[in-house]
Order: C-alpha cells, then structure tokens, then sequence
C-alpha cells in the first residue's frame, strides 16, 4: 500500500499545477458568484420640478427611505437623467405630488424591484389621505404606527429550536455548492489513476510483486482521498482566517468534508469500474459531474427544484446532502445529532459505490 500511495505522492510533486488550479479555481468561484448573490444596497436618484420640488423631495424621500433596502438619493434632474443615460445608474425617479415617473434606459431586474417598493409606498400614502381627507396625514400615520407597535395580536417566529429565524444565504450555499463540486474533478482524476495503471500494464506487474491487489485499491483510493480532502481543508480555513466568511463550526464542517470525500471517492470508483479505461473515464466523468450541482439545485433557492425525477437523481449523489448538512451547521447552529442523519446517507453511499465499483472493475476490460 505503501509504495502505491507514495508513488501517486510523487506524480503530484512533480507536477502540481493541477491540484493548484482547482483549489484556485474553488476560491475564484466562489468569490465571483458567491458575492453577487449577496443582496447589496441600490441607490436610486430621485429628483422632483416645479416651484414646490424641494417639498415634494423631502416629503417623498423622508416616507421612501422608511424601512426600504433601497436608497433614495436627492439628486438634480439634468444630473440624475445624465447617470441614466451613461448607464452608471439603472433607473431614477421623477416624483410629483401624488404620483411619480420611472426613467431608465435599460431593463435589469433590480428596476421592478424599485418599482414595486415605490408603488407601494404611493398606494398606502393614497390610502392614508382618502381616510384623513384635507387633514394631514402626519399624524393618522403616526397613530396607526403607534397601534401597530402595541397591537393586541402579536406574532412571534422562531425556529425549530427557539431561536431567532435565519435567512438562507446564496452565497454562503454556492461557497459549500461550488468547492466540493470542484474537488469532483481532483478526485476523479487521482481515482481513473487505477485505470491507467491497468492499461499501461502497471497493475499486472504490481501483482506479481509483493504488494498485493488489496493494497493497490487501497493505496490509490486512499491517496485520491487525502488530496481530495486536503484541498478542502486549505480552501475552508481561506475562507474562514483569510476572507473573513462565516461557515460555521470548522470541525463539523471538516467531518462533513471527510464523509463527503469519502463518498465522491466511491463515486468515481463506481464510474472508473464501468468506464474500464483512462479514455472513457476522460469522457464520462467530466460528462456527468457538472450536472450535479444543477439537478441537486446547488445554484438555486431550497425548495425551487421540485421535479421528482430531478430529486430521485440528487439523492444517489454525494453533493447535495454534503451542502444541507453545512448550510445547517453554518446558518443555524446544528449540532452533531442534527447532520447524523445526512452523514449516515453519505457513508450508505460511498459503501454501495465502493462495492459495485471495484466489482466492475475486476470483470475485465469492456
């Protein structure tokens, strides 16, 4: 076993450039999709005409900035429709008494979210005068705020262990989603190793050494193991002492990575036995991993990926319940107990794919 790992060790020290472009590659990824699913602030212009403009600004502004993720800047009209043309801002607003114009020049979708929260705000603003009629609104506002806060029905939401609700974080998903989708291809490169071997005539004559069969499986399997794992570790403790990224506990997390290796280690073992040969491994591997993280819904919201025939697929691979079991720890705190259950399907798994894989691969070449 020894002396296989230790020439898989050697192979790699002569030439690391691939293990180093995927651990890049994990980082890059996750910095350049990670960070735009982030929701950031949109700063929007606005600007208002006539002789009473600064009114109608303050006023809007003052009840457009009230509990709004969005930004409302007072700005000058040439200014404000100058920003729109060149394209630097994606939409300004032209607010009048009672209504308002949107101008933009382009279509993205940040400008119906504007809209809808600039719609909403003149909806209930019109509400509010139709009840108070030519008195001022100031103060019916402030009464139903008052009645608000101290309402006789309240509702308190909480989650499954009493604590303060959580939103999910699509970066911190795709953070999990696209590192152990790329340690796919460091494994399943090391593992098609057992192939090359077996076609180079490597393997034949290993036998007729001391080492035996069992000690070569062993000894790739392993070594695709430690790689693959390794890299995980190096790009986590990047993440969490380097860029500052909040992923929970980092040995719950590691123990996941572990388990999660173990399985895509199986995995690639399963398609090296049916594949028999470096060439075909080369077209079907690289073939079906990428599709993993898109039918295991990696790059999407929970629960938007709701065919059935998508999920039964997710749930024979590693990915998906690797990335569950982390999110958990990461976003709400599970404990050991809590991800017990995700691990146990990970190990069911790298045990069947082990099994079938290494049966395939002693029937002979196909």
């Amino acid at each position: 076993m020894y002396p296989v790992l230790y020439a898989q060790f050697i192979k790699d020290k002569r030439k690391p450039l691939l293990v180093l472009l995927f651990i890049a590659l994990s980082i890059l990824a996750t910095l350049i999709f990670g960070d735009t699913s982030r929701q950031t602030e949109i700063t929007v212009d606005v600007f208002a005409s006539g002789s009473n403009a600064e009114e109608i600004e303050q006023r809007w502004v003052k009840l457009l900035n009230d509990n709004s993720e969005t930004e409302f800047v007072i700005s000058e009209e040439r200014e404000a429709r100058e920003q729109v043309r060149e394209g630097k801002r994606d939409v300004a607003i032209h607010l009048m008494n009672n209504d308002y114009r949107l101008i933009t020049a382009s279509d993205m979708p940040d400008i119906l979210l504007v809209e809808q929260e600039i719609h909403q705000v003149f909806i209930e603003e019109a509400q509010l005068q139709a009840i108070a009629g030519s008195e001022n609104t100031t103060n019916l506002r402030e009464q139903l705020k008052n009645y608000l806060e101290n309402s006789p029905i309240t509702v308190q939401t909480e989650n499954i262990n009493g604590g303060k609700l959580t939103s999910h974080d699509m970066g911190t998903q795709l953070l999990f989603g696209f590192t152990l989708f790329i340690v796919m291809f460091t494994i399943g490169f090391r593992v098609n190793g057992i192939n090359e071997d077996k076609v180079s005539g490597v393997w034949n004559r290993l036998i007729l050494s001391p080492v035996s069969k069992i000690n070569m499986y062993v000894g790739h399997l392993l070594y695709s193991f430690f790689i693959g794992f390794i890299q995980l570790v190096v790009v986590f403790l990047i993440f969490k002492y380097a860029l500052n990224y909040e992923i929970g506990s980092l040995p719950m997390i590691l123990t996941i990575a572990a388990v999660y290796t173990m399985s895509s280690v199986s995995l690639a073992m399963l398609i090296a036995g049916i594949a028999k040969t470096p060439e075909k491994f080369n077209m079907i591997y690289p073939s079906i991993v990428p599709m993993i993280p898109v039918i295991s819904g990696i790059y999407m919201q929970p629960g938007a990926m709701d065919n059935p025939v998508f999920n039964f697929l997710a749930d024979i691979f590693p990915l998906g319940y690797a990335v569950d079991a982390m999110m958990d720890v990461a976003l709400f705190g599970a404990g050991w107990s809590d991800i017990s259950l995700p691990l146990s399907f990970l190990l069911l798994i790298g045990v069947m794919y082990m099994g079938i894989g290494i049966n395939l691969g002693e029937r002979g070449k196909g």
